[in-house]
């Protein structure tokens, strides 16, 4: 199994670690494809800061993000089970809880980004800020660049692995399962359901999306779940206790959605 996780956007600014090892990193072979970026990310960042917050989606108030971005080549780095912050990790919990799994860690999650395409927990990154939809002057938007450099290093990785898709839609985009890996794929989906003048509704969420794909995700890990199948991930988190519904394929090569439903 592997566990396809979206960066945060709140990100720790500092660390204490080695300087930053393009070539340490999970799937090494994406090392030019890494340089690129950052060479394309720091010529942006060294130009007027006017551009570069525009281009980067960044306020007035987060300009020290331009700073940070200049220094990817030397400054002090952490692991990425420490670098990412955002509500999925707070409730994922890598560098607090899950220390007693440590080796499934390792081997099961992955967390996408538009530096760095795609990083395993205990690579060690310098902070940064890069959003998967942005489009850099010399590479162009990030989700196709990184779709090209990923497909042929991932769908190696991911041969014979049931994947489970807890990746916002920018970052899907980096890489998009085909064929029999599709087949294999679950996206994981949460509807909040409540009841409205004596009917039962459910609607799409956003931000408590994140913290039930972060439970999702969690009880995956320290549960040792070992699904091979969408039917088999389904029925082992029903098992756990949640309430999710897997949803009928479109047509034969494509992923399943997989509804988590949440209660208020």
């Amino acid at each position: 199994m592997l566990i396809l996780l979206p960066p945060s956007e709140g990100k720790a600014t500092s660390g204490d670690g080695p300087r930053l090892d393009l070539g340490a990193l999970t799937l090494p072979g994406l090392a030019a494809d890494r340089e690129r970026v950052m060479a394309a990310l720091t010529e942006l960042c060294a130009g007027p800061e006017d551009t570069a917050r525009e281009v980067l989606g960044l306020s007035v108030s987060q300009t020290d993000a331009l700073k940070r971005n200049l220094d990817l080549a030397t400054a002090p780095t952490l692991r990425a089970a420490d670098l990412y912050t955002g509500v999925l990790y707070d409730r994922l919990g890598l560098p607090r809880s899950l220390t007693d799994h440590v080796d499934r860690v390792r081997e099961r999650i992955l967390v996408f980004s538009g530096l760095w395409g795609v990083v395993g927990p205990d690579d060690h990154l310098p902070p940064y800020r890069l959003s998967m939809g942005v489009k850099l002057p010399s590479t162009g938007g990030l989700g196709a660049y990184w779709r090209k450099a990923l497909t042929g290093p991932l769908g190696e990785l991911a041969e014979g692995r049931l994947l489970v898709d807890c990746r916002s839609a920018s970052y899907a985009a980096a890489f998009k399962p085909t064929g029999e890996a599709a087949e294999r794929t679950v996206a994981v989906r949460v509807l909040r359901e409540r009841e409205v003048d004596g009917q039962v509704r459910r609607s799409v969420v956003s931000h408590m999306a994140k913290a039930t794909r972060g439970d999702i995700a969690r009880v995956l890990v320290t549960e040792n779940v070992e699904a091979r199948t969408p039917e088999e991930l389904t029925a082992a988190l029903r098992d756990l206790g949640h309430t999710v519904e897997l949803r009928p394929a479109g047509k034969p090569g494509t992923a399943r959605t997989m509804d988590v439903v949440v209660r208020d």
